[in-house]
């Protein structure tokens, strides 16, 4: 899915390095789901709940249940990349994050990653709190 700086209103900039290029300095492309969890974890962060405040302040966890990667463009060693999060649909338990990973105005990846929200030790799904709905917007 193609898609716009202007579709999100939250951004994470990294540096790509050397580390996570192949030979040609292409970025591999499993870094970027390390990618999105950076720029997701910064997303909480910027809402004023880092992880794992999530699970004090709303008493359960968040587990990751399915992840897309979709490439369009590939980035470079050196690049300066902006990873744009925005929370796409709230389910019962579920919680869906749309990502895009943006060289300036060049839209390089596209992504999501779905959590389910769990009770921290019994990994049983729970309900997504109404005051965390409101936090993110929902």
């Amino acid at each position: 899915m193609r898609m716009q700086r202007a579709d999100f209103g939250f951004f994470h900039r990294l540096r790509v390095r050397w580390a996570e290029t192949d030979p040609q300095g292409i970025v591999f492309n499993g870094h970027y789901l390390t990618y999105f969890d950076v720029a997701i974890t910064e997303y909480w962060r910027a809402l004023g709940i880092p992880y794992p405040s999530t699970v004090e302040r709303f008493g359960l966890d968040l587990f990751v249940v399915k992840a897309t990667v979709e490439y369009h463009a590939p980035a470079h060693y050196d690049d300066e990349l902006d990873i744009g999060v925005r929370v796409g649909r709230i389910g019962n338990s579920s919680m869906q994050f749309v990502l895009g990973i943006f060289r300036e105005e060049a839209h390089l990846i596209s992504g999501e990653v779905i959590y389910v929200a769990a009770h921290p030790q019994t990994r049983q799904p729970q309900t997504v709190p109404q005051a965390m709905r409101q936090l993110l917007g929902h």
